[in-house]
């Protein structure tokens, strides 16, 4: 992966703050690593201090606690919050002629930042990105400088799912010449791309902090990912003292390499100030060369091609390491999506890091970063809708939207603008709930005739009716349609290349309240009902799905209309939080993987859906637990007839073992997309099935329990296909197994692997009808980020080297640290014979 495009150092190295700090020596820029070498401290409810612990960045405090049913809110996932203080003491001798920023990615939230003693900065929003010239703040040259972050949280319920607590984001510190290209200061587009010629507009912002004009040299040059330059241009500047100037370039790109979801190409921008012939400023951009564009009738294009948006919705917890998400977290977790088939992300309902869109880059994903979850007026954080109580620890966003929403927006699509990963800018998620009269305005409530389902009913007010209703009831403080004109011109000030939308919870109302005026495409959560009402009544709107239910009738909606180019399921990972009173759960299961990574029944669904290759996937169920029923011709039915038509968010339940009494009725599924499946017990076959003959797409057979293995294989066109599914009856547990995603580790400090511990039988079987508490050890230099099982009801500590699994197995991380060697890892389970495996710690390239 091109990881992070860092500022080129001339005659110094690049540093990590690791014991190693910013030096004066460098004829220009220094970008530094600033995550490590902190310390932390919770602060008591008395004012006092914990006692001050070494920590790297990212950091979320929170993670590392207990659940509490007690003083914590599920709404969160039963974290705490508190108040957190972290200090880094660095020296930094500034020359005369230079400046020193601070740049933090996210802090979460309510931060406060000062520079030995003196205040910097405060930044509410837990989300954006922020920094700070601290130039003024720094101590003479021998001195060491001192900064402390306060990070208030005590507002621990201030969210409708679980935030984390600290500098849960990188953090850089920059030293530039006074004459300097700022931070997010370059802008890199592709107005016209033909087959053979792409035209790359670069916008370059030069700061001059200088009292007198200077003279210079502004050079760009575009070079391939294997580091070939192919173009380059260089124009004379003029900057004003104490004063900043926009400069523009354009050159041609000969046959370029189109940015794709299959063919994640990446180029790179290198934009250099020269100042008397020496460069004193340089800053490197990726970007991809790609056209986008929606159309109402025929859906969305990318590069001329008409594509359907197989997307997801993701919070941007990472499990058990809470909000501080190491790349090869996330890493795992996107490569299983975009295994089934998944060529989208909708980051709800925040922006996304850096890091996180870093990858989508990479790996092609298209994506859709969101502002806010909350506008003029808060949301209920317990029950997601209107405010119900007012209490402290809920207070959140709205508190600041006023003051500070332009800026944070502004910061985001500045800093996230050279993406080409992000299509679409959405500007809010279900705030219709927070403004009454649009909800009122529906006739979904406060309507005592309406007796419908609100997500398969089309609206009760006709066009005219809701019309109506928004003319003649009250008005609020706020209006809707105001507030969102105004989010998306401050959008389009900065950026006129993506689409601006937003998920709208009540559309039917929004476009006639202004809210749907303001969008470029306007977002449908959970109204795939309302498809056809919505083209029909506004064939001039771009519409399509933002938040759907992960289900198969919700993408048989999108396949049936040419003008709906796609969706974002709810939700591609199961996250913490939006779990008011539902302990132990902790957590929603709406995922197609669960809090671990592990893959569910959904998952399959879902790439037999979005996948050309033949898949097929087993599960089991004993017939009286199941959703099904024998017809009179002993084939497996719903009970509910054609209840997959109207299921929501959690799948039915379901078994991936082979483990019952003998002879108990049990039914088996097969997921899978091939035109034909057969099913084989003991090698017996038990027929060939069509999948024409199922509407909801799950081949079934009834199964009398006879231990041994199931197996399915799969047709296309009469011909078997190679691949296969099969189950087998496993025994007594005999052993723990462990495997590993990677055996060697960079010794960065990044790095981490993914070890699963399974309990299996004596052949090897994984024993997943039954659970065990495993116990990890660990030789070497690594550290332990945490054990989780996956399931959402786990509250056992994230932070600790035991655990009971869940369906047999859990999952350990360790992160590497600066050291080479080897490491051990055993799981021990009493009764159970040990596994063990080992890692590779090698010296960073």
């Amino acid at each position: 992966m091109i990881k992070h495009f860092l500022y080129v150092v001339i005659t110094a190295v690049l540093l990590s703050s690791c014991g190693r700090e910013p030096s004066n020596d460098s004829q220009f820029n220094v970008m530094t690593d600033f995550n490590f070498d902190w310390e932390f401290c919770l602060v008591d409810s008395t004012g006092q201090n914990d006692d001050w612990k070494n920590i790297r960045l990212p950091h979320d405090w929170s993670v590392e606690a207990s659940f509490d049913s007690i003083n914590g809110e599920g709404a969160t996932g039963y974290l705490p919050g508190g108040v957190g203080i972290y200090r880094k003491k660095f020296p930094l001798q500034l020359k005369s002629d230079e400046k020193a920023y601070i740049l933090f990615d996210g802090v979460y939230n309510n931060s406060e930042v000062s520079l030995n003693g003196k205040e910097v900065g405060e930044h509410p929003y837990g989300y954006s990105p922020f920094y700070y010239d601290i130039s003024p703040y720094l101590n003479s040259e021998k001195d060491t400088n001192l900064i402390e972050v306060k990070v208030d949280r005590t507002r621990y319920a201030d969210s409708r799912w679980y935030t984390g607590s600290g500098i849960y984001r990188d953090v850089k510190l920059l030293v530039k010449n006074k004459l300097h290209i700022p931070i997010w200061g370059v802008f890199v587009t592709t107005p016209k791309i033909e087959e053979k010629q792409a035209e790359v507009s670069v916008s370059v912002q030069i700061q001059n902090d200088f009292p007198e004009d200077k003279k210079a040299e502004l050079r760009m040059e575009i070079y391939t990912r294997d580091g070939q330059k192919v173009n380059s241009h260089t124009q004379p500047i003029e900057v004003r003292g104490n004063n900043q100037s926009l400069q523009l370039q354009s050159v041609s790109l000969e046959n370029p390499i189109l940015w794709d979801v299959d063919k994640p190409y990446l180029y790179k921008v290198v934009s250099s100030i020269l100042y008397e012939g020496k460069l004193i400023d340089q800053q490197e951009t990726a970007f991809g060369v790609r056209s986008i564009r929606f159309d109402p009738d025929q859906g969305f294009f990318l590069n001329g091609k008409n594509r359907k948006i197989k997307g997801v919705c993701l919070h941007h917890d990472g499990g058990l390491v809470g909000a501080a998400v190491p790349e090869g977290v996330w890493r795992r977790r996107l490569q299983k999506l975009k295994e089934a088939g998944c060529n989208a992300i909708r980051i709800s309902h925040n922006p996304g890091s850096q890091a996180f869109l870093d990858l989508c880059d990479e790996m092609g994903f298209l994506v859709q970063d969101e502002f806010f979850d909350e506008w003029d007026n808060p949301k209920d954080k317990r029950k997601n809708m209107n405010e119900q109580s007012v209490d402290y620890i809920t207070r959140g966003y709205t508190e600041h939207f006023q003051e500070w929403a332009e800026k944070d927006l502004k910061n985001t699509v500045l800093a996230h603008r050279n993406h080409p990963s992000i299509i679409q800018w959405s500007i809010g998620n279900e705030i219709e709930w927070t403004y009454p009269r649009n909800a009122e305005a529906t006739g979904f409530f406060n309507n005592m005739e309406w007796q419908g389902n609100y997500f398969f009913s089309e609206p009760p007010y006709s066009v005219e009716q809701i019309k109506e209703k928004l003319n003649t009831l009250p008005k609020e403080k706020y209006d809707i349609g105001v507030t969102a004109k105004k989010l998306a011109k401050w959008t389009r000030e900065l950026d006129t290349t993506r689409y601006v939308t937003a998920n709208c919870i009540l559309p039917s109302a929004s476009h006639l309240s202004g809210y749907a005026d303001a969008l470029d495409v306007v977002g449908y959560s959970y109204r795939r009902v309302i498809y056809d009402y919505g083209h029909k009544n506004y064939p001039d709107k771009v519409i399509m799905g933002t938040e759907n239910l992960p289900q198969w009738h919700e993408w048989k909606a999108v396949m049936e209309r040419p003008f709906i180019s796609g969706l974002f399921l709810w939700t591609g990972i199961d996250y913490m939080g939006e779990s008011n009173g539902g302990w132990p759960k902790k957590g929603t299961q709406s995922g197609l993987l669960d809090q671990a990574g592990f893959e569910k029944t959904s998952y399959h669904m879902m790439k037999t859906l979005w996948n050309d290759e033949p898949h097929l996937h087993l599960t089991t169920q004993s017939l009286d637990k199941s959703i099904y029923k024998l017809n009179e011709a002993g084939e497996p039915v719903e009970k509910k007839e054609n209840g997959w038509e109207k299921a929501l968010w959690f799948w039915h339940e379901s078994n991936e073992y082979w483990n019952y009494e003998t002879n108990e009725p049990t039914v088996v599924e097969v997921y899978s997309n091939c035109d034909e499946v057969e099913l084989f017990l003991n090698d017996a076959s038990l027929g060939r099935k069509k999948l024409a003959d199922f509407d909801d797409r799950i081949y079934k057979w009834s199964v009398p329990f006879v231990a041994g293995e199931l197996r399915a294989e799969g047709f296309i066109n009469g011909k078997k296909v190679g691949a296969e599914a099969s189950l087998k009856t496993a025994q007594v547990p005999y052993a723990v197994q462990l495997s590993v995603d990677k055996n060697q580790l960079s010794a960065d400090a990044y790095d981490v692997a993914h070890i699963v511990a399974q309990i299996v039988d004596e052949k090897g079987n994984p024993v997943r009808h039954g659970n065990a508490e495993i116990s990890f050890s660990i030789t070497g230099d690594v550290r332990l980020l945490g054990v989780d099982n996956g399931s959402a009801r786990n509250v056992q500590d994230y932070q600790s080297t035991k655990i009971v699994t869940d369906k047999g197995r859990c999952l350990l991380i360790v992160q590497s640290n600066f050291n080479v060697g080897d490491v051990r890892i055993a799981a021990e389970s009493e009764g159970l014979k040990t596994g063990e495996l080992m890692l590779k710690l090698k010296a960073v390239d």
